[in-house]
């Protein structure tokens, strides 16, 4: 059964954040709030969370996992941002994006587009990510909560509960969340290119 922690939304209970920091550690699959919905998240590392997920969300391998990074610094030692990319991505971080971009040689192939070599990276804005990579000072494997069928990630701690209760290891309620994606940017080709449009806007990449 995963448990369920109810955390302050402005001010997360550093008792908590540490009980899902030493689970993440111990290869824990989380169910967690950011600010586009519910995703899933372990650590980079945990080869066998990265396959649940794909499991839970009917995924294959060619799906584009997210590293969600505490800050731009992070980030950048994670995908290689070009020139063109920096002051935009930059401008528009925090915030609802994921972005597309080539993957450093530091992120395990197992991660990457098989093909294209890419992995999606993100910077939420979402108070309780931010206290969470803080105190896990690491980027978190994720992916957004959207289960087969559905076109939109949940939103409701304890429904995800009920419904992944043998799934996850842990689902975190912190605060409201909306119920619309990122904004996907593919910025593979020196140009961007808006794969889904989400919760951020993306009229300021085309």
């Amino acid at each position: 059964m995963a448990r369920f922690l109810d955390l302050h939304p402005d001010n997360p209970q550093p008792r908590g954040l540490q009980q899902i920091v030493d689970a993440l550690h111990d290869d824990a699959l989380i169910a967690y709030p950011t600010d586009s919905g519910y995703a899933l998240g372990c650590r980079v590392g945990n080869r066998e969370g990265r396959d649940r997920i794909l499991r839970i969300r009917g995924l294959d391998d060619k799906h584009h996992f997210t590293l969600v990074c505490r800050d731009f610094s992070q980030m950048g030692q994670l995908v290689h941002v070009d020139n063109a990319a920096f002051r935009a991505i930059k401008a528009a971080t925090p915030g609802p994006y994921t972005f597309i971009l080539p993957a450093m040689p530091e992120v395990p192939r197992r991660l990457m587009h098989p093909k294209k070599r890419t992995v999606g990276a993100r910077i939420s804005g979402h108070t309780f990510v931010q206290h969470l990579l803080e105190k896990l000072e690491e980027p978190l494997l994720s992916s957004s909560l959207i289960l087969p069928g559905e076109t939109e990630p949940r939103t409701i701690g304890w429904e995800i509960k009920e419904e992944l209760d043998n799934e996850v290891d842990i689902v975190v309620e912190c605060g409201e969340t909306s119920a619309e994606p990122t904004t996907v940017v593919s910025w593979v080709d020196g140009v961007p290119e808006v794969l889904r449009r989400g919760a951020g806007d993306p009229d300021r990449f085309v």
